[in-house]
């Protein structure tokens, strides 16, 4: 599938209406993982963000919703995905050169580009690891093809020399993660996102620097909902979650 037709989109508020996105009824559509992913980059003005896989752009999108001025690019596999990207950034009115194609092997513009982050939230399920979802664009989203390594081979040769990388994953894919570092970044953190107070979190946000040499860093949780347990209908993120997710604001590190 090289686009989506209408009837098979919707058109969904992300950062409480800040942002607005076009995404498939059925199939892959974004979370609050890339919001998440996308508070937790520092970025300034003027500066340059690639993202890899950015799918329809929830992730590069939220982050430039909150940074003005950001010179914003990304790799997309699925045409589909890489047409709604584009088409979401110009609906919001931000710049996003989306480029089409494989990890492994990058267009020439993008092979000879540095920047100063790199973002990236790959499938979270190893090959064969998890029943594969029937819509085919969501199956590529979600399990993995192209190795974990391979993420962070791309992400570091892109990034300029004490840029950063930041990726958001399984926590049982930590090993992964920190042994893909090797040689390649350094100066690792990692952010676990736990639900609830006293129970283990699922997701992770490592951040790591190019040329960085500061010793591993695993930080607190970040606790996403209040109370140990849900007793209500209705949300109940912590305030300060809800004041990333409703109003775009940063997520900071410890």
């Amino acid at each position: 599938m090289t686009q989506f037709s209408e009837q098979d989109l919707s058109c969904d508020a992300l950062l409480g209406g800040r942002l607005h996105l076009f995404q498939p009824q059925k199939g892959y559509r974004a979370g609050v993982d890339p919001v998440f992913l996308a508070a937790s980059i520092p970025a300034r003005s003027g500066q340059q963000v690639l993202e890899l896989g950015c799918g329809a752009g929830a992730a590069i999108l939220s982050l430039a919703a909150r940074v003005p001025d950001l010179a914003l690019f990304g790799v997309e596999i699925q045409p589909a995905y890489a047409a709604l990207a584009r088409r979401n950034a110009a609906h919001n009115g931000y710049a996003l050169e989306v480029v089409g194609g494989d990890l492994a092997n990058l267009s020439a513009p993008l092979r000879d580009a540095q920047f100063d982050y790199v973002l990236a939230n790959p499938p979270y399920f190893r090959g064969g690891a998890h029943s594969p979802a029937a819509d085919p664009g969501r199956r590529k989203a979600l399990g993995e093809e192209t190795p974990l390594d391979l993420w962070f081979d791309a992400g570091a040769r892109r990034l300029r020399p004490r840029g950063y990388l930041h990726m958001i994953q399984r926590v049982e894919r930590l090993p992964e993660m920190i042994s893909a570092c090797a040689d390649r970044l350094g100066s690792l953190e990692v952010l676990p996102l736990a639900p609830r107070i006293g129970r283990a979190p699922d997701l992770i946000i490592l951040r790591a620097r190019k040329g960085g040499k500061a010793d591993f860093r695993l930080h607190a949780p970040l606790i996403l909902h209040a109370g140990a347990r849900h007793e209500r209908d209705g949300e109940s993120y912590r305030p300060e979650i809800q004041d990333v997710l409703r109003n775009g604001a940063a997520l900071c590190w410890p």
